[in-house]
């Protein structure tokens, strides 16, 4: 039994291969099948399973597209309600990849469809666990996400009340030496304290791992239900395409047209500029916001920008640009993209000069406005005056920064706060200066 697993950094996933004896099964594969099909090939072996933990909320799977490439069979809970075919797969189901085999036990907690699948090897061994967003490695998923998606809703009360339980009862029954592979790392907002490790095993996750100890279950609810991390906007989203399946994902990205140059027949969609922050504070369009080409530029395109809104996006080459689209459609919104446009340099809009020692020296003769998450706040307060609006928030909630002083937009790094501080000069309707102070301290 050979396990492969597959690394998307940008969205802190993992999903992987388990290959017996020519026969291959999947377990929660990214939006793009390419690289599991070139696997089936390098490996000579037939792709005759697809297994979903749970219908994702943080990125798009392919499962749909490779079933019907391949004729594979979708496994999933029969608590999911998938709308394409499938087999469903609970406790104690079983399927056969070549010599191995694959168990379903139903692990409620981070979904109530979630279900976690034990890998047993050719000589009837409990080796494996893909444990989905059940157990990660230093943590486990967070309960707060099914509230109001998928077929089946629960209170993040009951679902924190299930995880306790599905961990206790099931995962840590497993032997110690069983490996655990989970469906995220480091970085994913599926949960708040992910480990940067891939894998581990369960006797070392309940030597280590908060959620494994010996905790009463209304300690453990206390823990699990404070301080998860923000939910962008196109959760909801996700799940509820996960339970329908994806359309196709190379047709999706080729219907987005690209153009070069910026033309006067825009409509007035919002602007995705992922140009340089020095770039973008020279010349830029009304409506834009800029968003940079980052590691988490899917995760704030759908924190800031809604599901089935219509947005342009701006890169200054056609190599940035198709990357873009492809990162776009992690998260199922490629058929948003009303045009993909190439542009260097654009004569417009240019941004406010700071003057960083005029603010050192005065600091109440700005309003700052501080669009770090809640929690980040909590744990630093930066400024004690400062207006608190999450950047996830900051389009809909920017009516509330008074414009009686210049603005000062602070986050923890800078990439956020070039995107607050494009957000509120175009949203505000004003000439008051925006001022970006991430930005002024980085120079």
């Amino acid at each position: 039994m050979e396990i492969i697993q597959f690394d998307d950094r940008n969205l802190a996933h993992y999903s992987y291969a388990l290959i017996s004896n020519g026969k291959m099964a999947l377990i929660d594969p990214s939006r793009n099948p390419q690289p599991y099909y070139s696997l089936a090939e390098e490996k000579n072996a037939q792709i005759i399973a697809v297994v979903e933990t749970h219908p994702h909320a943080d990125f798009i799977s392919s499962h749909k597209e490779i079933a019907e490439t391949t004729g594979a069979t979708i496994y999933v809970s029969k608590l999911l309600g998938a709308d394409y075919k499938h087999q469903s797969f609970d406790d104690d189901d079983e399927i056969k990849i070549g010599e191995a085999t694959l168990k379903s036990m139903n692990t409620p907690g981070h979904s109530p469809d979630s279900i976690s699948i034990l890998g047993i090897n050719e000589e009837g061994k409990e080796e494996v666990l893909f444990s989905g967003d059940t157990l990660f490695i230093g943590d486990c998923g967070r309960p707060d996400l099914r509230e109001s998606a998928g077929a089946i809703t629960a209170e993040r009360q009951a679902l924190a009340k299930n995880m306790y339980h599905s961990l206790r009862s099931k995962l840590m029954n497993l032997p110690d030496d069983v490996i655990v592979y989970p469906a995220h790392g480091a970085g994913s907002l599926c949960g708040k304290g992910l480990s940067a490790k891939n894998a581990s095993t369960i006797g070392v996750e309940k030597a280590s791992n908060w959620c494994l100890q010996n905790l009463s279950e209304q300690e453990f609810l206390a823990e699990i239900l404070s301080n998860q991390p923000f939910v962008p906007k196109y959760f909801v989203h996700s799940v509820e395409l996960n339970k329908r399946g994806a359309g196709a994902y190379r047709e999706g990205i080729e219907k987005v047209e690209i153009s070069e140059g910026i033309t006067k027949d825009l409509k007035d969609y919002v602007i995705i500029d992922t140009r340089d922050e020095a770039e973008f504070k020279k010349g830029h369009l009304n409506n834009s916001i800029n968003l940079m080409n980052d590691t988490k530029f899917e995760t704030w395109l759908g924190s800031i920008v809604s599901p089935g809104e219509s947005f342009y996006l701006i890169a200054d080459s056609y190599d940035k640009l198709e990357v873009l689209i492809t990162r776009v459609a992690k998260i199922g919104y490629e058929n948003q993209i009303e045009k993909a446009i190439v542009v260097k340099e654009i004569t417009g809009n240019k941004s406010d000069v700071f003057d960083l020692n005029e603010f050192k020296l005065s600091p109440d003769n700005f309003t700052i406005v501080d669009i770090r998450n809640s929690n980040e706040v909590k744990n630093k307060s930066v400024f004690s005056n400062a207006v608190e609006i999450p950047l996830p928030e900051l389009r809909e909630r920017v009516g509330e920064i008074p414009t009686r002083k210049p603005i000062v937009v602070h986050c923890a790094g800078g990439y956020r706060s070039a995107a607050g501080a494009s957000i509120i000069k175009n949203y505000l309707n004003s000439s008051l200066p925006v001022l970006d102070l991430s930005y002024a301290i980085k120079e």
